[in-house]
């Protein structure tokens, strides 16, 4: 049976910077079936997209065809560390099963916003973990093939905010994602701040709950809401340059936050924007959190050109003052 398919529906509400746009066709599906047997239909012949929890999209116009949202939902654990998660399903929510089932790895991840379906895509990260080393497959539709197959890590492609899904947004849907979980404590406590919220709640040898604790007292603290101001989170990658331009940047600016990977040195996007003058600046209601430069928020009634256009100004500033350029984490539609 297929799901109901609606005609001119509004998107806003379904998105977290809460731009006002259409789409000229939507759907929700519940199971892999449905997906497959919508994608037949002669509203999936144009553009198709997929729209999880609209955490890491901006919407600048209408969407001039099928928007699909997956609402597979499921937890499966096999006792051995596999855990297969239907793509609907809320990260946060998952990160916090997996804490009450005893597994470790994904506590420095809470409070990201988002489904686990749209995690890989992204490949999500936050304070010195990345989603990747604990991917063990994606379940994926192939658009190209109409095949659905689960694709082992290793060909997912993953880099930082970024993987083959991402690089291919009209051909892969995610609808399951596999995750190999460890119960030893092998916690990463070495991001900035993340030690000194720990000692702050008086904890001296802590469990990975109570480092979820602290990821999350630091998020709420220092992001806003996206339930009181809409908002896509970092709306900026860090960005990575080779050595001698980092060299040069912190021989001018000795306080740039810095971190050597195996890419390159990373540095830190908020930090190019504060400096730039673009924390709590609003034109409008397009504008920048006063909490922190990196978020890109939407005060009430800004539109997605609005929106695009602050987030282009600030890409302007950092490239004329310090030669860096930004990259947007949102797929900017």
């Amino acid at each position: 049976m297929y799901p109901e398919i609606k005609e001119d529906a509004p998107l806003a509400a379904l998105t977290t910077l809460r731009a006002k746009a259409n789409a000229r066709w939507f759907v929700e599906i519940s199971d892999e079936a449905q997906l497959a047997d919508v994608l037949k239909l002669p509203e999936s012949d144009g553009p198709v997209l997929v729209l999880g929890e609209g955490s890491n999209v901006l919407f600048t116009r209408d969407f001039d065809g099928l928007v699909v949202r997956p609402r597979i939902l499921g937890i499966t654990d096999d006792g051995q560390g596999r855990v297969t998660v239907g793509a609907g399903e809320n990260w946060h929510s998952f990160v916090m099963w997996s804490l009450e089932a005893g597994y470790v790895g994904l506590e420095n991840l809470a409070l990201i916003p988002g489904s686990v379906g749209a995690a890989p895509i992204q490949n999500i990260g936050a304070y010195g973990v990345e989603l990747d080393a604990f991917v063990e497959s994606v379940r994926v539709f192939d658009r190209a093939s109409g095949i659905m197959s689960d694709l082992p890590a290793a060909k997912c492609v993953f880099s930082y905010r970024d993987s083959l899904f991402k690089r291919s947004p009209d051909r892969y849907v995610v609808t399951a994602v596999a995750f190999r979980l460890g119960r030893e404590p092998a916690l990463c406590l070495e991001y900035a701040g993340v030690a000194e919220e720990l000692q702050a709640m008086q904890v001296d040898a802590p469990t990975p709950r109570e480092v979820a604790i602290a990821i999350m007292r630091i998020r709420r603290r220092k992001l806003p809401d996206p339930a009181q101001i809409g908002n896509a989170g970092s709306f900026f990658k860090n960005p990575v340059v080779i050595p001698w331009v980092a060299e040069a940047l912190m021989a001018e600016n000795p306080d740039i936050p810095a971190w050597l990977g195996p890419e390159g040195v990373k540095l830190s996007a908020a930090w190019l924007l504060e400096r730039a003058g673009f924390k709590g600046r609003r034109e409008g209601d397009a504008g920048f959190s006063d909490l922190h430069a990196l978020v890109l928020v939407n005060h009430g009634q800004a539109t997605g050109a609005e929106l695009l256009a602050m987030a282009n100004q600030a890409q302007a500033a950092v490239q004329s003052r310090f030669g860096v350029a930004l990259e947007p984490e949102p797929r900017i539609i």
